[in-house]
């Protein structure tokens, strides 16, 4: 994660240290982290210099990120003027820089530092995991047939997966299932019944939408590892709208319906009620219209935008991640399904819970 500063931080110096376990052992908590754990954070973890007299970050800045200083020395002054200084292996340096937020000062580096940066929230769930679980990590990477799981740490920061209670990521990783595919194996298919939800942990999968107008069907996206899909079917409790082939030989982690929706789909969404969709909207937020054309264009909502559920894939760089989104659909089901995919993303949204066809919305 990248912080405000004077100028670009560089990741690569000649005094730049190897990051190691060991380095990471350094700060607190990292120091009390069974091994396994600590790897996998460190594979998550980066290095970075900053030159003299150049800011880290300013008072008031409230980026989510963890920071703590491997070599060089940081001045950190206050709006009042405080002056403290922190050495690289001082006691002071143990723990993080400026914790809480918003950060209470300015911190510029004397001479030229070192420092981690650590994604806040990856790190609250490795502690939680390793502090309440009965396992390690290395236990979910054994799972994995081809011995990888750098997909687990891909799913672990995205946005959606930051919103669910650890117990619930636990078991979820846990209950999911390995499956191995060959290059132009058939995963799911337009029209059948959804079952599993799915995470790509080696090789890419093809999306493609069949239409009357195009029976070869139109390619709605490309994923790789740490990316998922199949989730439309399941919150909607449609056909599956879209064909998952593969593109190379490769494997999936597939999860069930039924622990899907409860580990994973509930604990993400944010239903709202009419009323305070709207006052929400009032505040800035956009209406985001997720049914079909011809559906929108029968009713809507004053200025939303219409983006079919379908296409949402292919249109999210047309949305703006600054940006709080209702979503709406006619019953609810669309809406979820659209808003799962949008927080897994990292947008914001709200569900909009019963859809405009609630009697006491519509006109």
């Amino acid at each position: 994660m990248r912080h405000q500063t004077e100028t670009k931080a560089s990741a690569a110096s000649p005094m730049a240290t190897e990051l190691t376990n060991e380095v990471l052992q350094r700060f607190s908590p990292m120091d009390g982290l069974k091994h396994q754990n600590l790897v996998a954070l460190t594979k998550k973890t980066n290095i970075r210099t900053l030159d003299a007299g150049r800011t880290l970050f300013k008072a008031g800045d409230t980026k989510k990120c963890t920071l703590y200083l491997v070599s060089g020395i940081l001045e950190l002054r206050t709006d009042d003027g405080d002056l403290t200084r922190i050495e690289a292996g001082s006691k002071e340096a143990h723990t993080a820089i400026s914790p809480h937020l918003p950060r209470g000062n300015t911190a510029r580096a004397v001479d030229e530092i070192e420092y981690l940066s650590i994604d806040t929230d990856l790190l609250d769930v490795m502690l939680t995991w390793d502090q309440t679980g009965s396992y390690e990590v290395s236990e979910l990477h054994q799972r994995n047939e081809d011995g990888g799981g750098d997909w687990m740490t891909i799913l672990l920061q995205t946005k959606a997966f930051q919103q669910i209670p650890p117990a619930n990521i636990q078991a979820i990783f846990l209950r999911m299932q390995q499956v191995n595919f060959k290059s132009g194996d058939i995963v799911i298919k337009q029209g059948d019944d959804g079952d599993f939800f799915y995470a790509v942990v080696r090789g890419q999968v093809n999306v493609v939408r069949e239409t009357p107008l195009n029976k070869e069907g139109i390619r709605l996206a490309e994923l790789g590892p740490g990316d998922t899909f199949g989730e439309e079917a399941l919150i909607s409790e449609s056909k599956r709208n879209a064909t998952i082939s593969m593109l190379s030989d490769g494997s999936v982690m597939r999860l069930a319906k039924e622990d899907f929706q409860k580990l994973l789909n509930e604990p993400m969404l944010d239903w709202v009620e009419y009323a305070e969709a709207k006052q929400i909207v009032a505040d800035g937020a956009q209406w985001l219209d997720v049914r079909l054309p011809s559906e929108y264009e029968s009713h809507h909502e004053p200025d939303a935008i219409n983006v079919p559920l379908y296409f949402i894939r292919l249109k999210l760089s047309q949305l703006d991640k600054d940006v709080t989104y209702v979503i709406c659909c006619d019953t609810g089901r669309r809406s979820s399904a659209g808003a799962f995919i949008l927080n897994e993303r990292g947008f914001t949204t709200h569900v909009l819970r019963g859809g405009l066809n609630t009697t006491d919305i519509v006109e």
